[in-house]
């Protein structure tokens, strides 16, 4: 299941970019993928039904959210989002890695294999 994440949501499950400017603290107890997005943005739309999927077969393994880069403006400029849809990927014990544009189910298995080391 994917999760919306709101200011307060997300420094306390992720990050708390106000407290830690300098240094990236990852607060989760998984790996995760944040999916920064817009409810106007097509690439978005046609993410989310790939990231419902992605959640439902690694459920337990990695967690999944969601940022509205509309409503958490703050958010979204603390991680210098500049289009939309961009994913992040936050493996335990490195350092997030920044993928914009759409990623298809391919892909995105391939980056959690990869990067979040999720099997």
């Amino acid at each position: 299941m994917i999760k919306e994440l709101n200011k307060e949501s997300f420094k306390k499950r992720v990050h708390n970019y106000e407290l830690d400017k300098e240094e990236w603290n990852f607060q989760g107890d998984k790996s995760c993928i944040i999916d920064f997005y817009a409810d106007w943005c097509q690439p978005c739309k046609m993410l989310a039904p790939i990231l419902e999927d992605i959640a439902k077969k690694y459920e337990g393994k990695i967690d999944v959210y969601k940022v509205n880069t509309e409503s958490e403006q703050e958010i979204s400029a603390s991680f210098g989002i500049r289009s939309i849809p961009s994913l992040l990927f936050v493996p335990m014990g490195e350092s997030p890695q920044m993928a914009a544009g759409m990623l298809d189910e391919k892909a995105l298995k391939s980056v959690i294999t990869d990067v979040l080391k999720i099997k």
